[in-house]
């Protein structure tokens, strides 16, 4: 004990130092300190650490040992979950017999791009711990959980935003970005490890972020069909091992393809999607099989689910699954109806005239060799050329492959926002529009609407959006055309909306009664 006073007194400055010290300094000193001291209480210098075998009764003793630390630790405030993560691992190791200080562990003040390879082997080694853990250490882990979030999958911004808030509330959340595909990287605002930067996209690379996630997240939070992953050449049911450990697993909702089958889908009236959907004959995206494939293995893993439309058929319909307007967030100062617009995207004065904007992401991948798309351009586009010939002063704001850090830009300069007319709900552009203050046309489907309204009281009730179909979208859109009060008072009911029910500080409440309601469950 003596041994480590000495190196706390040196870890803290000395009055011979003081007039050079920084604040900064001063708070790393403290935190070195603070961890010599919980390497002492651990185990470090304990009797045990004489025995150099890893049989299982020494291994039992050390997480005991570990276990009343991490008690005796978090009362005295000097409990520290990331280097506590990492001690437990080293425990693990030295029973799995491997190098319990490898330098690949992406300790969590390791910088970006200081990411080493560990050798597959040790890795494997204790992959094999976990797979068959004892059931002390399944006791020690379920215990000591708290809410620490990792965000995982294709990271939207949503994902992104969501966890900045939860930080603000004194929770870990790190969102990881597994997606390598360069056509989504414009949809994407930022992440703490990217596959292929921060993580090696590599089989052991992945698998060494995957045991650490064991250590240092409580909750893995997916999203998107067949995301429910860590990327790369990762084995999918490998995720059933974060179950066995006691981790809780949330997963978002995204699309009429998640859980739900074509044939079920289809039947959506007035006019199916389907019919007009350019994958609705490509089986590698959507298919009755697949759909429904992964609804099974989607419903057997997630702990809880998040939606916001109701189609309530398939494996959508089950007690797991939640309508969640909070869920998909929006940062409501990135997305300001005051935002001041950068030289390079200004576009002209327009007076008395009219801007629509109307967006397909991946345009040629969603739309058929006729034009026909789910975003209704196929009915838009015709009818705004049709409006132009009477007349009327119509531009047609319609961006492809812009950021979307930079597309509020362009969003911020419409007047009218131009969305689905027969899917029967509303988007991320429409959310956008929303809290950039602009009126939205969408075909919001009544049956829909009835369902979500019963999970979520008066959210119906105050949605602005103005439904409409392709049989009545041109006389809604002329009488907003005409119409500019009406434009301007939906537009403010919008950003109202979108900051109760989207704005990343109204979910980051949300989810941090969730995840600590998740954490407290008994497996």
């Amino acid at each position: 004990m003596l041994s480590y006073i000495k190196k706390i007194k040196k870890s803290l400055p000395s009055r011979f130092t003081h007039k050079i010290f920084t604040l900064k300094g001063f708070f790393y000193s403290v935190k070195r300190a603070r961890e010599i001291l919980i390497s002492w209480f651990l185990y470090k210098k304990n009797l045990y650490d004489y025995y150099l075998d890893t049989n299982k009764s020494i291994f039992n003793v050390r997480l005991i040992f570990f276990y009343f630390s991490v008690k005796l630790l978090k009362a005295t405030l000097l409990h520290n979950d990331d280097f506590m993560s990492n001690k437990l691992r080293e425990i693990v190791k030295k029973f799995a017999g491997t190098n319990s200080k490898h330098p690949g562990d992406y300790y969590a003040d390791y910088p970006k791009g200081q990411v080493k390879k560990n050798h597959d082997h040790d890795l494997l080694l204790e992959f094999e711990v976990l797979k068959t853990p004892p059931k002390l250490l399944l006791f020690v882990l379920r215990r000591l959980r708290c809410p620490r979030i990792l965000f995982c999958g294709q990271s939207y911004y949503h994902a992104w935003y969501l966890s900045r808030e939860l930080r603000k509330l004194g929770l870990k959340a790190d969102v990881y970005n597994w997606d390598t595909n360069p056509i989504d990287q414009i949809y994407y605002h930022g992440s703490d490890f990217t596959l292929g930067k921060d993580v090696e996209n590599t089989p052991d690379g992945i698998l060494n972020f995957f045991l650490r996630s064991f250590y240092h997240y409580d909750i893995i939070h997916f999203s998107n069909p067949n995301g429910i992953s860590y990327g790369g050449s990762f084995n999918i049911q490998d995720i059933f091992l974060l179950k066995k450990l006691g981790k809780k697993i949330i997963y978002y909702h995204s699309g009429c393809l998640d859980g739900v089958s074509q044939t079920s889908f289809s039947k959506w009236g007035p006019e199916s999607v389907c019919s007009i959907c350019s994958w609705q004959k490509n089986k590698s995206v959507c298919s009755d099989k697949r759909n429904l494939e992964w609804g099974i293995f989607r419903n057997k893993v997630a702990d809880y689910q998040c939606t916001i439309g109701a189609n309530r058929v398939d494996f959508n319909n089950d007690q797991r699954v939640h309508e969640m307007p909070e869920a998909f967030c929006l940062d409501k100062e990135i997305w300001n109806p005051d935002i001041r617009i950068p030289k390079a995207f200004k576009l002209p004065s327009k007076k008395g005239g009219i801007r629509l904007y109307h967006a397909v992401g991946n345009k040629k991948l969603r739309s058929s060799s006729e034009g026909l798309n789910i975003k209704s351009s196929h009915v838009y586009l015709p009818l705004i050329k049709k409006l132009q010939h009477k007349g009327y002063d119509i531009e047609l704001l319609a961006p492809e492959n812009v950021p979307n850090m930079d597309v509020r830009f362009i969003q911020a300069q419409a007047d009218i926002f131009l969305e689905m007319l027969t899917y029967g709900w509303y988007g991320a552009n429409a959310r956008e529009a929303m809290m950039l203050g602009k009126p939205v046309i969408c075909f919001l489907r009544p049956e829909w609407l009835q369902s979500v309204n019963e999970e979520v009281p008066g959210f119906v009730n105050e949605l602005p959006i103005v439904s409409a179909t392709p049989e009545t979208v041109e006389d809604i859109l002329l009488d907003l055309i005409n119409n500019k009060e009406k434009r301007l008072e939906i537009g403010r009911r919008g950003r109202a909306f979108a900051e109760k029910w989207h704005s990343s500080e109204a979910a980051a409440n949300v989810f941090n009664l969730i995840y600590k309601n998740l954490v407290r469950e008994k497996n």
